[in-house]
């Protein structure tokens, strides 16, 4: 029996695999985007600052919320010292390294900024850095 040869094909890029990778990462960064917005929710009115400058990369922070009356938020949720040590501690463990981006009230007490610094230190944060409205 005479063995047939297959005309060869022509060869070429898949491009459905690309356009699913290009799917997956619009809709990761769509949703990531959301996280991020939704943990800068709470109303705060930052303190003004004159030498207040803008990081070079703001990116992969965990975001610390504190209001007037010095209590803790992690996102929306209200936390206390022992659960915000904790929550920063297996946040470095998860995703490492730790930076923070602390979100403080203009009228919050000076004692509550200072202990949140101490808890991010403890946890092993790398970077603090706090949010204000720049003076123009």
């Amino acid at each position: 029996m005479p063995i047939r040869r297959r005309p060869s094909e022509e060869s070429a890029i898949q491009m459905t695999p690309m356009i699913d990778m290009t799917f997956l990462l619009l809709i990761f960064f769509l949703v990531t985007s959301k996280i991020t917005n939704e943990q800068k929710k709470l109303e705060i009115r930052l303190p003004i600052a004159t030498g207040g400058t803008v990081p070079d990369d703001a990116s992969g922070r965990e975001i610390i919320n504190i209001d007037g009356e010095g209590r803790f938020y992690t996102g929306d949720r209200l936390v206390d010292e022992r659960q915000l040590r904790a929550f920063l501690k297996q946040r470095l463990i998860d995703v490492p390294p730790l930076k923070v981006y602390v979100r403080a009230d203009a009228q919050t007490p000076a004692k509550q900024i200072k202990d949140v610094m101490k808890i991010c230190t403890e946890a092993g944060a790398i970077e603090v850095i706090f949010g204000t409205y720049k003076k123009k």
